[in-house]
């Protein structure tokens, strides 16, 4: 019997080692999932503190405006006329009509305006009545003339009959001859009073203002009472113009071209111009010439560009964008052109003697992209291949900024 008690005490189990048994194994299982969570969360937070803040932009479509595919060169400037000019008149006086407005054609020689001419036209009719005078005391002295040379003639036959003596005719000789002195003062007076006369006649004529040459007249600039002079004279009351007039058979186009890239412009070299009005028309021009002077201070050369045909929508002093073609490619395959788009300068970079960006992906990454770059047109660079319309560059980033990074859009 004892020994039977003491075989069952032997088989029995303590308490603690039962309890001990069964829990450990979630104990463990419970910290491993403790620690993996911690490391996650830590891994997590630390990638997201890792990602770069940077700037993005999207890659556009070149629009239908944008440079052809054989362009060397852009540039923007002004279409300008040739002919233009403020008509004055030559003299100083006051203004009593002006027979033109805005817009309105007018032909070489027309009248546009009329000064007052009251003391011209009197001084012209003085000079007039002196000429007059001058004329009637000529035709006095050549009928005295007549007189003295009749006077002479009897005397002369006199005097070989022994009539009268010598001195009689010296002084009908004395006579003739001062009278034909007094013709030639007379007739010199008449002269100078013919002179007087023209002079006052252009006078006459230079109170009205005609137009020099024909075109369309852009501005207004007297009204009638106004004094208007050749010069700046007077302050603000003295006008010195009556209209602007343009020849609009001269309108042409100046742009700036930087001297760096003026290599690429030559006479008679094709052209396609874009006035800012009118985006989607494409204009047919050439180069006319280029100015041999260069902007010190802008680093520009000047470029002078004429229009194959005019049209009346182009107006003065609007803006135009230029391009200036290339030679055509003879033969391209029957291959089409790829479309190109166009992205900010600032996206793209240098790297390891490449011309690369940093596409955004959809993972917030960024991959970097060799790409194929063409003309620039102002804050924008054409690229040719490496990046699809739509895609978004990296245009402010760190320079340490690398493929495969974490990146954060702001």
């Amino acid at each position: 019997m004892a020994n039977l008690n003491t075989d069952l005490a032997s088989l029995r189990i303590p308490q603690e080692d039962r309890a001990g048994g069964r829990g450990k194994p979630l104990v463990i299982l419970f910290i491993v999932l403790l620690i993996a969570g911690v490391a996650g969360g830590a891994w997590y937070w630390a990638t997201a503190l890792q990602a770069e803040p940077v700037k993005v932009a999207s890659v556009t479509p070149r629009s239908a405006g944008g440079s052809a595919p054989n362009a060397v060169l852009n540039a923007s400037g002004y279409v300008t006329a040739r002919r233009r000019a403020t008509v004055s008149s030559k003299v100083t006086g006051k203004v009593m009509d002006v027979l033109v407005e805005e817009g309105h054609a007018v032909k070489q020689g027309q009248v546009l305006a009329h000064l007052d001419d009251t003391q011209t036209r009197a001084a012209l009719g003085l000079a007039e009545a002196q000429l007059a005078a001058a004329r009637k005391s000529a035709a006095e002295d050549q009928a005295h003339l007549q007189q003295a040379e009749l006077t002479l003639h009897r005397r002369e036959q006199l005097l070989k009959e022994n009539v009268v003596g010598k001195a009689e005719l010296d002084e009908a000789q004395s006579n003739v001859d001062a009278l034909k002195a007094r013709i030639a003062y007379a007739q010199e007076q008449v002269a100078v009073s013919e002179s007087q006369v023209r002079l006052q006649q252009t006078n006459l004529a230079d109170m009205v203002v005609r137009a020099p040459f024909s075109g369309v007249a852009i501005s207004k600039d007297a009204q009638p009472g106004e004094m208007i002079s050749p010069v700046s004279a007077g302050g603000g009351f003295t006008r010195t113009g009556i209209c602007t007039i343009v020849d609009m058979s001269s309108l042409e186009i100046e742009v700036d071209v930087n001297e760096s890239y003026i290599n690429r412009v030559r006479t008679a070299q094709r052209v396609e111009a874009m006035l800012d009005a009118y985006p989607d028309w494409r204009i047919p021009a050439h180069v006319i010439t280029t100015i041999p002077s260069a902007d010190r201070q802008k680093a520009t050369v000047k470029v002078r560009i004429g229009f194959d045909q005019l049209d009346p929508r182009m107006l003065p002093d609007m803006g135009v964008k230029v391009t200036f073609l290339g030679e055509e490619r003879a033969d391209n395959g029957g291959v089409a052109a790829a479309p190109r788009a166009l992205l900010p300068k600032a996206a793209v970079r240098t790297v390891d003697g490449r011309t690369v960006v940093f596409v955004v992906k959809g993972d917030e990454r960024v991959e970097r992209r060799a790409i194929s770059v063409g003309l620039e047109n102002g804050d924008q660079v054409e690229v040719i291949s490496g990046v699809s319309a739509g895609e978004r560059v990296v245009v402010s980033g760190p320079e340490t900024l690398k493929d495969g990074d974490k990146v954060k859009i702001q």
